[in-house]
C-alpha cells in the first residue's frame, strides 16, 4: 500500500471533501509500515474497504416554525464500519454539517470505538439545522421530523446515534420518543438519554473526565502532576464544561474558554463559583462566553481563539482544526508543554507536525476524547441488561478504559529514542483491531 496513491485515488473519487481527505491521510501516514507487513491486507484491498463508508444515508427533513412556515433542511447518517459491533456515534447539528464532515467524523469514529475495547463500530450523522435562537417546540418538530425518515435505519443491535454538538439531553430526549413511538420499541437506541428513561450517570462528565484522565497518564510518563498547571481550553460547551469542573477538582489553574465568537482569559483563573456561572449561561440563558468577561471584569477577544495565551497545557474542546500551525508554534514559544485534545481532529496537519517534531506530550481526539463514547457504550450495556450503575461504578470503568487506551497508545506509538507518538499508536492501535475482524469475516 502506498498511501499516496490511496489517499490521491479517494480525491479523485470523492472531490471537494477536504475533512475526510485530512482525516483518511493522517491514518494512512501512521499506519502504512504496519499495513505493508500483512500482505494478505492487500490481497483484499482491505485499505480502500476501510476508507469508504459502509453506507451513506441523506435526506431532506421538513418542518414547521413557530410562524407556521415551512422550513427545509438537509439529515445525514454515514455508516462506515461495523466490523466489531454496531454503528455507534453522534449526530451533530450545526450549520456547518455537510457530506465531507460527517464522513471524517465517522471514520474517526471507527478507530476511536476500537480503541474503547468496546464492540461498536463506527458512524456519524447529523443536520445543517442550527438550534441556536430556535424554541424548544422547534426544536422538537425537527428533532421528530429528522427521526421520521432516520428511524428505519437504526436499532439497539443495528446503528446507535448519541449527542454531538447542537444535540444535548434535550434533543436526544426529543428523537428518542419519536423513534420509540414509530418504532414500538423501548430500547437503547440511543445514549445519552435522560436518567428516567434508560441514560447512564456520568455520560454528560464522560468526555471531558475522560480526556483529564487521559492527561494525567500523559503527564505522569514525565513525572509531571497535574497541580498548579496553567490550562487553556477551548469551548464553553458540554466537553469543555466538564474538562474544565475535573482540572479545577485536580488543583489546575483554567485560565480561558470560548465560543464561535471569541475567547475570555481569566489571568486569576475560572474557580468552581466561576464554572458554575458558566454552565448557567451556556446551559439554561443559551448566552455568549463575553457575558463572563462583562461580569468578572476580565480579558475577552472577539472573532479570536486563545491559543495566544500563554499557558502549559491546551486542551481544544470545541471542533474542527480550531489550532493552525502558527498558533501551534506560538504555544510551543510560551512554553505549552502538553496538547490533549476534547474535539475531533481539532489540529491542523501543520499543527501536529509542530506538535510531534517538538516532541511534546501531544493526544489526538480519537484517544484523548474516547470517554464520551465509552460511557455510551456502558449505556448500551446497561440498557441490554435492564440495569443502573452507579455514578461511581461508571467513573471507575471510565477511567480503567482511558488506562487501557493510553497503554495501547504507549505500546504502539513509542519510538526508537523514547518518544511516545499518541498518533501512530492511536491509529495502529484501532486500525490493527478493525482489520482483524473484517479479514476474518470475509470480503463484504
Amino acid at each position: 500500500m502506498n498511501s499516496t496513491e490511496v489517499l490521491n485515488g479517494l480525491k479523485r473519487r470523492f472531490p471537494n471533501e477536504p475533512e475526510y481527505h485530512q482525516a483518511v491521510s493522517e491514518v494512512l501516514a501512521s499506519i502504512e509500515d504496519v499495513y505493508n507487513q500483512h500482505p494478505e491486507f492487500e490481497e483484499y484491498n482491505l485499505i480502500e474497504r476501510l476508507c469508504i463508508p459502509d453506507r451513506i444515508v441523506s435526506f431532506r427533513v421538513t418542518w414547521v416554525d413557530d410562524y407556521g412556515r415551512v422550513q427545509t433542511n438537509m439529515g445525514y447518517r454515514i455508516q462506515h464500519n461495523c466490523a466489531i459491533g454496531p454503528y455507534k456515534g453522534g449526530i451533530r447539528f450545526h450549520a456547518s454539517v455537510n457530506q465531507s464532515i460527517l464522513k471524517f467524523l465517522a471514520f474517526e469514529q471507527t478507530f476511536k470505538n476500537a480503541l474503547t475495547t468496546l464492540p461498536m463500530g463506527g458512524a456519524k450523522g447529523g443536520s445543517d439545522f442550527n438550534p441556536k435562537g430556535k424554541s424548544d417546540d422547534e426544536i422538537m418538530r425537527f428533532c421528530q421530523a429528522f427521526i421520521l425518515e432516520l428511524w428505519r435505519h437504526i436499532g439497539p443491535e443495528t446503528d446507535v446515534p448519541a449527542g454531538d454538538i447542537g444535540v444535548g439531553g434535550r434533543e436526544v430526549g426529543f428523537m428518542f420518543g419519536m423513534y420509540k413511538k414509530l418504532a414500538r420499541e423501548h430500547t437503547g437506541t440511543f445514549t445519552g438519554k435522560g436518567i428516567t428513561f434508560g441514560g447512564s450517570l456520568m455520560r454528560p462528565e464522560a468526555t471531558g473526565y475522560g480526556n483529564v484522565y487521559f492527561l494525567q497518564q500523559m503527564l505522569a510518563t514525565r513525572g509531571i502532576g497535574i497541580e498548579g498547571k496553567t490550562v487553556c481550553i477551548s469551548g464553553s460547551g458540554n466537553v469543555a464544561q466538564y474538562t474544565a469542573e475535573k482540572l479545577i477538582s485536580l488543583g489546575a489553574k483554567v485560565v480561558t474558554m470560548s465560543d464561535s465568537n471569541g475567547y475570555i482569559y481569566d489571568p486569576d483563573g475560572i474557580t468552581r463559583d466561576k464554572l458554575d456561572y458558566i454552565m448557567h449561561l451556556k446551559n439554561v440563558e443559551r448566552g455568549r462566553i463575553r457575558e463572563y468577561a462583562e461580569k468578572y471584569g476580565c480579558k475577552y477577544v472577539e472573532g479570536a481563539r486563545p491559543w495566544g495565551e500563554k499557558c502549559d497545557i491546551a486542551m481544544p474542546s470545541a471542533t474542527q482544526n480550531e489550532i493552525n500551525g502558527e498558533e501551534a508554534r506560538t504555544l510551543l514559544a510560551n512554553g505549552c508543554f502538553a496538547v490533549s485534545e476534547g474535539a475531533n481532529m481539532p489540529s491542523t496537519p501543520e499543527a501536529i507536525d509542530a506538535f510531534l517534531n517538538a516532541k511534546i506530550l501531544y493526544a489526538p481526539g480519537k484517544a484523548a476524547n474516547a470517554g464520551g463514547v465509552s460511557v455510551s457504550g456502558l449505556e448500551m450495556t446497561q440498557n441490554s441488561q435492564k440495569l443502573s450503575w452507579s455514578a461511581e461504578e461508571v467513573d471507575s470503568k471510565l477511567k480503567s478504559i482511558m488506562e487501557n487506551i493510553h497503554s495501547q497508545c504507549v505500546k504502539y506509538g513509542t519510538q526508537p529514542d523514547g518518544y511516545v507518538n499518541y498518533v501512530k499508536g492511536a491509529n495502529i492501535s484501532g486500525f490493527m483491531k478493525v482489520a482483524t475482524a473484517m479479514m476474518e469475516q470475509g470480503i463484504l
